[in-house]
């Protein structure tokens, strides 16, 4: 089976591919020579993912599955959500983002947010969608270097470190990608078995 994962984060890419087994191959937009921007113009985590999904299904022929996640901060009404990669403006830059995000909760007390992760598997034309929720808090500062986006200021319930300080194994057992793919491989499962 080969699916294509409608995605240029590449850091993305390794933290799906570490989740999938082996025998699911997964293409890369790169591999299906898919080079423009894909519309992500829904206003919500869901409908982004089954945009995209779909887009390269109607585009490219392809069973694909399509992520979209974001960060929903409490006090801010579940804000940046839908509009977390653009949160600072359209260059998507990710200290930005958190430089952003660090000022707009500097006075405040509750922390709590949640990352939020839709899977979305278009697949013998038929659409499935899988979500994964990890809950924590927004630190004060950053901490860490590994992982991406929103990563170094964000502290999962549970442990004293952010994602950026963990290594790529813990992070998938916990976080919210980690949860909506292992969703999406049982259900891939399934379907073999009933074939």
């Amino acid at each position: 089976m080969q699916l294509v994962f409608a995605t240029n984060n590449l850091n993305k890419v390794k933290e799906v591919q570490a989740l999938i087994p082996s025998e699911i191959k997964i293409l890369s937009l790169k591999d299906i020579e898919c080079f423009e921007d894909i519309p992500e113009t829904q206003n919500t985590i869901e409908g982004n993912a089954i945009q995209k999904a779909e887009y390269i299904k109607t585009h490219y022929g392809y069973d694909c599955f399509a992520d979209d996640t974001g960060l929903e901060v409490e006090t801010l009404n579940g804000a940046p959500g839908v509009y977390s990669a653009r949160y600072a403006g359209e260059q998507k830059d990710a200290n930005d983002n958190m430089n952003k995000l660090l000022e707009a909760l500097q006075n405040e007390t509750n922390k709590n947010a949640q990352f939020k992760t839709v899977v979305a598997l278009n697949i013998n034309n038929k659409t499935q969608t899988f979500t994964g929720i990890c809950k924590g808090s927004i630190t004060s500062s950053k901490h860490g270097d590994k992982g991406f986006g929103y990563d170094p200021i964000f502290k999962p319930n549970n442990y004293n470190i952010t994602f950026a300080e963990m290594d790529l194994s813990t992070k998938n057992s916990i976080g919210h990608r980690g949860k909506a793919v292992t969703k999406l491989v049982q259900f891939l499962k399934l379907l073999k078995e009933k074939k």
